[in-house]
């Protein structure tokens, strides 16, 4: 048996542990509770196995981990697998990873395509409006698979209102296309772009979305001012 992720599974399951009620200080308690968090994310940072690739930013990476476990505490989260997308990166670099948060173990790191009326090589503009053909940032739960036109594909719902709630109603899902592969980069200098889903290389479709299926976590990162207002996840 491999002992080294103990204490990280430990951390893991006593962060869904009930809380003690008792007659401590509500405000020394928050401030302690804000703590563990931190420490604990920083502890699962600090030991993912990274499977010989680049691992996220830790701004883009503390994020997730905050949503996540407030997204699984509620019970809407099922799976204990994390993918993280950011967005502050360009199209041309690996900016999407998929983690295994019992293996602490990063799976796949590919790159992913943003909406084509979000920006070119960076993604800068997002919206929840339909027809927009804009990424939408923040927390998604991935929801069941189906065939369309760009074949396996899976759908995703929103979690966080008037930010990415309207996704499974303007079909923003995770598919692979031809334009999201990396050759693409020599002829045009970055990577093509979508609707407004998050596309990756058709080459690793089928082994992504059927690892991530099923109410696992997916979130979607900028370092937007307005993101940051608007959303209740990462307060």
């Amino acid at each position: 048996m491999n002992y080294r992720f103990l204490p990280l599974l430990l951390l893991f399951f006593m962060s869904f542990a009930p809380k003690s009620t008792n007659n401590t200080d509500p405000k020394l308690l928050a401030n302690t509770n804000t703590v563990s968090l931190a420490a604990k994310i920083e502890l699962v940072y600090n030991s993912l196995d990274a499977n010989d690739f680049a691992l996220p930013q830790m701004e883009c990476f503390k994020r997730a981990m905050t949503g996540f476990y407030s997204l699984k505490q509620k019970g809407i989260v099922e799976k204990d697998i994390l993918t993280v997308i950011d967005f502050s990166m360009s199209s041309t670099k690996k900016r999407m990873w998929v983690i295994d948060l019992v293996s602490n173990k990063i799976l796949f790191n590919t790159v992913v395509s943003h909406g084509m009326k979000s920006g070119s090589e960076f993604a800068t503009s997002f919206s929840n409006e339909m027809n927009s053909n804009k990424s939408s940032l923040g927390f998604y739960t991935t929801g069941e698979t189906y065939f369309g036109k760009h074949g396996l594909s899976l759908k995703l719902d929103g979690q966080e209102r008037g930010i990415n709630s309207n996704a499974r109603s303007r079909a923003v899902v995770v598919h692979g296309a031809d334009y999201a592969n990396p050759s693409i980069l020599k002829s045009q200098g970055y990577l093509g772009r979508s609707q407004g889903c998050p596309a990756i290389p058709e080459a690793l479709k089928e082994q992504i979305i059927q690892t991530i299926k099923g109410k696992s976590c997916l979130f979607i990162y900028h370092p937007s001012g307005s993101y940051d207002i608007a959303s209740k996840l990462v307060a």
